[in-house]
């Protein structure tokens, strides 16, 4: 079976979902990182706490360099490349990574 050519291509509102999505990710994963900063604060300041803190802000940081990155590209327009596995690998480490510092934090 041949495949119809790019330009034929009618991708509808599947970019707009996308960066969508992104987005809410994004803002899931801002809420993970102001829950653990507050938990870290809460019954005051451990040296614990604020390590696991600051490694939670660091990868929020970095899903969020990895989401902006995600958003700009598909609001290019065209055909969007494809997520390259680095950017895909990076961007669900920080994601479970967030939650398994916020859950640390928790108990």
């Amino acid at each position: 079976m041949t495949r119809p050519p790019a330009q034929d291509r009618d991708p509808g509102l599947q970019p707009e979902r996308t960066r969508l999505a992104w987005r809410r990710t994004t803002l899931s994963s801002t809420v993970a990182a102001v829950l653990a900063a507050k938990a870290a604060l809460h019954g005051g300041v451990q040296v614990e706490g604020v390590v696991i803190c600051a490694l939670c802000c660091a990868l929020w940081l970095s899903f969020l360099a990895v989401a902006h990155h995600r958003i700009r590209t598909l609001a290019a327009g065209g055909i969007p490349p494809a997520l390259t596995p680095r950017h895909a690998g990076l961007a669900v480490l920080c994601t479970v990574a967030v939650a398994v510092c916020a859950a640390v934090l928790v108990y």
